[in-house]
């Protein structure tokens, strides 16, 4: 058995690993959803993570996936724990992610987190992860998954996905 900084190590190497079913150019590190990775007094291995919003149904599949990547690397049993507070925030995704996001198609969360003009009806002008211009409409305040909002670019008239800032 591997000593327990040595087995967390191992473990977030793995766990660097794991992508988002959703969005499979993202990680789970790449969103910023694992929280915390500790060793227990019993030894075992626990993962903490935070879903993008409450009822998030890809969980379910991340959490499978956490234990297969952890299992195949050797690091067994493991205990996933969901923590709910505080809540995830896009501020969570990292750079790279945001990168990964526009490179895939899908406009990354515009800065800041709150985005006040939504309430207000206000147009937001995102830039199109296509052909970088500014002249862009929101179609749909739903996009493929719950936590994405649909535009389409006015220039070159492809729809993309924006990941929602909360």
């Amino acid at each position: 058995m591997l000593p327990s900084n040595d087995l967390r190590d191992r473990a977030i190497q793995l766990l660097q690993t794991v992508t988002d079913p959703e969005i499979p150019v993202l990680t789970i590190e790449d969103l910023g959803i694992i929280r915390e990775v500790l060793i227990g007094e019993d030894g075992m291995l626990e993962v903490k993570i935070t879903p993008t919003y409450s009822g998030c149904p890809a969980m379910g599949v991340i959490e499978v996936n956490i234990r297969a990547a952890l299992q195949e690397g050797g690091i067994e049993p493991v205990r996933v724990t969901t923590v709910l507070s505080p809540a995830w925030t896009t501020d969570w995704i990292s750079a790279s992610g945001k990168e990964k996001l526009r490179a895939f198609g899908i406009a990354p969360p515009a800065e800041p987190t709150m985005d006040k003009k939504a309430l207000m009806g206000e147009r937001r002008a995102l830039q199109c992860p296509h052909c970088g211009s500014n002249n862009t409409e929101m179609i749909s305040q739903f996009g493929s998954t719950s936590c994405k909002a649909l535009f389409r670019c006015l220039d070159c008239l492809e729809p993309f996905d924006y990941f929602k800032c909360h």
